[in-house]
């Protein structure tokens, strides 16, 4: 259960860089299509400290109900 935790916080962390790449090469071209890139890659970022922050808060319940 923990594995696959950790790995939707990397997807979302690649979602996000790949909507900053995005942003970088179409900034030039059509700005106001980046917008909805700029979006993706905020909610990426902060859905990814967010169950970071949840995965290390159920690690460590699981610790203490261990012991």
């Amino acid at each position: 259960m923990i594995k696959i935790l950790r790995y939707t916080e990397y997807l979302y962390l690649a979602v996000a860089i790949v909507s900053i790449y995005k942003v970088a090469t179409l900034w030039s071209v059509e700005p106001k299509e980046t917008y909805i890139f700029i979006f993706f890659a905020v909610v990426s970022i902060a859905m990814f400290l967010f169950r970071r922050k949840y995965r290390k808060r159920f690690e460590q319940r699981k610790q203490d109900n261990q012991q």
